[in-house]
């Protein structure tokens, strides 16, 4: 879990380096600011550690962890849609489609009132802390990942034991986990490197579990048939 919260801190600072330099106390100390796939990554380092030292094998134990994992992530966007921590889309004022009509508008372009970060302008007649709303409404990304993550897990809960090949199930996840956030990245705000047209850290990490995913499945049921 440390391992986890270090990573995941690390991460978000690399991403936000202007923010970083201006201020590396008040960032490093800061509640918020964690990106999950900086928690993935070091946490995954810690989780293989932990299993070498006392001899459980490796690709059975990330195996277990994958649909945790998953659902954990979607947990964690819940936090995210509830609070308003600035994790949401980018600016929507496309018209509704007519095959949404039966769901609430904010599915669709949400405004997030009383926003922890206090972004955009302030609400009529509120009072108290929180008391922003965006001035045009933007994605509900963080929404939308908790459906896909419920989803990806169930699938994953699914096929758990239809799948006979150690570790096949954990570079599933990567695959499916890896797809999902680079498709939401289209519509999130985020940090953009000007490299390859414009590109964003997720961006690079999704894509490279997805290769990772794949290539990991294609070696293990491939060696599982000699």
């Amino acid at each position: 879990a440390i391992s986890g919260i270090i990573g995941a801190k690390l991460f978000h600072n690399l991403e936000n380096i202007g923010e970083f330099m201006a201020d590396p106390m008040g960032q490093l100390m800061a509640f918020s600011g964690l990106t999950f796939y900086g928690g993935l990554i070091a946490g995954a380092f810690s989780v293989i550690w932990y299993g070498n030292k006392y001899k459980i094998k490796t690709l059975h134990l990330i195996d277990a962890a994958a649909p945790g994992l998953m659902i954990a992530y979607g947990i964690g966007r819940i936090g995210c849609q509830l609070s308003g921590d600035g994790d949401w889309g980018i600016i929507n004022l496309a018209t509704k489609p007519d095959w949404m009509a039966f769901l609430p508008d904010w599915i669709w372009s949400f405004t997030y009132p009383h926003n922890v970060i206090n972004a955009g302008i302030p609400i009529k007649d509120c009072m108290g802390r929180y008391c922003m709303e965006l001035a045009q409404g933007v994605y509900p990304t963080p929404f939308y990942e908790i459906i896909m993550a419920t989803l990806i897990f169930a699938f994953l809960w699914t096929i758990r034991k239809r799948i006979k090949v150690a570790g096949a199930l954990f570079f599933v996840y990567l695959t499916l986990n890896g797809v999902e956030r680079f498709f939401i990245e289209k519509i999130r705000v985020n940090t953009e490197y000007n490299i390859l047209g414009g590109i964003t850290q997720a961006e690079i990490i999704s894509s490279s579990l997805v290769l990772i995913g794949v290539a990991g499945c294609f070696y293990l049921f491939r060696n599982s048939k000699q």
